[in-house]
């Protein structure tokens, strides 16, 4: 098994087939796979953020991060250490990331990210974004859920403590 650049189509199919709560992405700056046996099992893909406020040309987003059946426990961590050397190898400063807020984060701890903010979920379109005027035109990938930002870099945000109910 190893780890190394994917295409956007493979990307793009591994994240279909096996996304748990996302569809495709649409666009990305690079890509990696964990390929076994020649056919990709996971993939991470990042790019520039979809928090315009975030982007700025230092910064990138890891906007998906898929495991298949056939990858091992360690692919998620592998892939996304692999994504923080092959983004900072690029120049990147500081590489974000999501998680829902009820989902642990377990792999990011594990690649030495750190969680920085409790992000409110809300609708993609609002007054600079129209499109729910338009029926059938906008149709949402997930449902609106608070997310956990987490970072990694040199100009990652401090730290936050992460409140988890039990």
């Amino acid at each position: 098994m190893s780890v190394r650049p994917i295409t956007r189509a493979a990307a793009r199919a591994v994240v279909a087939k096996w996304h748990s709560h996302h569809a495709a992405h649409v666009g990305e700056t690079l890509a990696l796979g964990w390929f076994a046996t020649g056919d990709p099992v996971a993939c991470v893909v990042m790019g520039r953020p979809s928090a315009r406020l975030l982007d700025d040309g230092v910064t990138w987003e890891v906007t998906r991060l898929c495991i298949g059946p056939g990858a091992p426990r360690c692919a998620a961590s592998r892939l996304l250490g692999a994504a923080s050397r092959a983004a900072e190898a690029c120049g990147v400063r500081r590489l974000i990331s999501y998680t829902r807020i009820d989902e642990r984060g377990t792999c990011y701890k594990a690649a030495n990210w750190h969680p920085t903010a409790v992000v409110n979920g809300r609708e993609w379109a609002g007054s600079n974004k129209p499109g729910r005027w338009l029926p059938g035109l906008y149709v949402p990938s997930t449902e609106i859920v608070d997310r956990i930002r987490w970072e990694r870099g040199p100009d990652a945000a401090p730290a936050i403590e992460i409140a988890r109910a039990a």
